[in-house]
């Protein structure tokens, strides 16, 4: 079942299943984006940033930087509520795929996948394994991977999430 969140809930690590998939809202990559984004990483390679140089270039024009796609997911997925009450830490970034380009005027949407829910070793946390998909308005994925997150347990006391009918 995809669940489609548009404001943040009160989740915590036991409202969490193996097999929950999440559907972001959409976000359009501009021009903007990607000058900006080479500015503050300092990542100014001609193929993010020069028109005449990338037009002669394997993708015809200017192409997002990977880490650009991958902090819109992580930002995505961020909007969707569901983890800005429990997120503790970002725990690791496995498998991060870059299949094909992200150019300004795409618009972007993730799919978060919950392929794993565990308690910590202390029982004091959870941990998250997601799968993300980003893909494109043509439904073409453009980057996929892994990121485990470590989740707080629902605090004693707390009452718990509502499932949505």
């Amino acid at each position: 079942m995809t669940e489609h969140m548009g404001s943040p809930a009160d989740w915590y690590f036991e409202d969490f299943a193996a097999g929950q998939v999440f559907q972001t809202q959409g976000r359009t990559i501009t021009e903007a984006d990607i000058v900006t984004f080479a500015g503050w990483s300092w990542d100014t390679n001609p193929v993010h940033t020069d028109a005449v140089h990338s037009a002669a270039g394997r993708f015809g024009g200017p192409i997002a930087h990977g880490a650009l796609g991958f902090s819109v997911a992580l930002g995505l997925a961020s909007r969707l509520g569901i983890f800005e009450q429990c997120s503790i830490a970002l725990l690791g970034i496995d498998g991060w795929r870059f299949e094909h380009p992200i150019v300004a005027g795409d618009t972007v949407r993730c799919t978060v996948h919950i392929t794993g829910v565990r308690a910590t070793s202390n029982g004091k946390a959870g941990i998250l394994e997601r799968d993300f998909v980003l893909s494109n308005q043509g439904g073409t994925v453009v980057q996929r991977g892994s990121i485990g997150l470590m989740v707080a347990r629902r605090p004693t006391g707390a009452t718990a999430r509502q499932p949505r009918a």
